[in-house]
């Protein structure tokens, strides 16, 4: 454990973590649940350091089934998900608390939102650096390097740490805005 930064709170079996354990990873994600063979295997949870959680049954260090809660009590379901996307694109604390009255904006679910380092995107879970395409969390500790599709995703997707003027753009507008014509 001391090459990894890792921490084990259980049983060993044949010198192979075993039974109910605690498993604290160098990010500080930590699994309480059973281990078999080294590896998660059966029920087991693991708890994010943003609050996070994910309920699963293991076999073999894989997650079979599972279930994904945020930080904010928001449950991850994949069949019926509309969370921010174009069927709602409601914040989950605006579908909690309601809308903000017209004028005022929300543009993340925490409000108000981080401030985004200058060159920056917020990509969720931390900031992304493009010139280095790394990914550090909120308290400034790497998470990842991002590879080429998600580098794609965040650049456009993502909200940025600076404005730019776009200017007027036509075709934006082109399929939305009724034709007027003008009559002399």
């Amino acid at each position: 454990m001391e090459y990894t930064g890792s921490q084990y709170i259980g049983e060993y079996v044949d010198g192979r973590m075993e039974g109910e354990a605690e498993y604290l990873l160098p990010t500080e994600t930590k699994y309480v649940g059973e281990m078999k063979d080294g590896m998660f295997h059966g029920q087991g949870t693991l708890y994010f350091s943003n609050g996070s959680r994910y309920d699963a049954i293991w076999e073999k260090g894989l997650a079979v089934k599972g279930t994904y809660t945020f930080s904010d009590g928001l449950q991850y379901d994949a069949e019926h998900w509309h969370y921010c996307d174009g069927y709602d694109r409601r914040f989950y604390t605006e579908i909690c608390y309601g809308l903000k009255p017209a004028g005022i904006s929300q543009v993340t679910n925490m409000d108000p939102p981080r401030k985004i380092p200058e060159g920056c995107y917020d990509c969720g879970d931390g900031f992304y650096d493009p010139v280095t395409r790394i990914i550090k969390d909120y308290r400034n500790r790497f998470l990842r390097n991002a590879d080429d599709d998600e580098h794609e995703w965040i650049i456009k997707t993502c909200r940025k740490g600076w404005d730019e003027i776009v200017g007027h753009r036509p075709k934006l507008y082109s399929s939305t805005s009724p034709r007027r014509s003008h009559v002399s």
